[in-house]
């Protein structure tokens, strides 16, 4: 008989001996959360935590095992920001672009968040998530596995188009500074598609911002795998 995995969700909040409970985990999470938001993962430790608290770090091997259970609930806590209250209009497209749009605020939000070591342990937050895409692709008829894989490719956008536009804006140069040194590298002879695609590509003063470049792929996308 196979056991349940055992993961920060599953396991007591606190040991059922000892002295009563200083803190709470929800505590320790938005400690946690305020220090990677400050100062990224890095800044991320037991000693930091235990200090914006006032207390020992000893004290917090209590509520939470290892370093990578406080990632998991840290990565929880932020995804209860996505806003999952929004009527569900019924066209699949519409809902999880829509969906999606949100969950790519929060990661720009909490940058860390792109830079978890692993994929976080979905926890209670997360199920909400995922119930909430599985409602919005439902109308759509795929099949289950399908709907799940469709979900995954989404949530690997959602990153990337974070992660880029982050580096965009932490990045020297304009984007129109970026189009040029891409055509200098480009040759006729050697690329001649790339040529003639750059050739074609709005001005860089009239390209899209990163938002609605995202709307747009995430439409697209959306589009071609929910068709039937």
């Amino acid at each position: 008989m196979n056991e349940e995995p055992t993961t920060v969700w599953n396991r007591p909040e606190r040991g059922r001996r000892g002295p009563a409970p200083e803190r709470s985990r929800d505590q320790i999470t938005a400690a946690a959360v305020a220090l990677a938001d400050e100062g990224g993962l890095n800044a991320v430790s037991m000693r930091r935590v235990a200090g914006r608290l006032g207390t020992g770090p000893a004290s917090l091997y209590r509520y939470v095992s290892t370093r990578s259970d406080l990632l998991d609930l840290m990565a929880d806590a932020v995804t209860a920001e996505i806003d999952l209250d929004v009527p569900l209009s019924g066209d699949p497209v519409e809902d999880l672009t829509a969906l999606a749009t949100r969950a790519k605020r929060v990661h720009l939000s909490h940058p860390w968040l792109l830079d978890l070591p692993t994929e976080p342990v979905p926890g209670p937050h997360g199920m909400d998530y995922l119930e909430r895409a599985l409602r919005a692709l439902a109308p759509s008829g795929l099949s289950q596995p399908a709907q799940l894989e469709t979900i995954g490719l989404l949530n690997g956008l959602v990153t990337l188009f974070a992660r880029t536009e982050l580096r965009r804006n932490a990045a020297d140069a304009s984007p129109s500074t970026r189009v040029a040194l891409t055509g200098v590298a480009a040759t006729e002879d050697r690329h001649p598609l790339v040529v003639a695609a750059l050739a074609n590509s709005p001005a860089p003063e009239a390209a899209e911002d990163t938002h609605a470049l995202f709307d747009r792929m995430v439409r697209r996308v959306l589009t071609g795998l929910v068709a039937r």
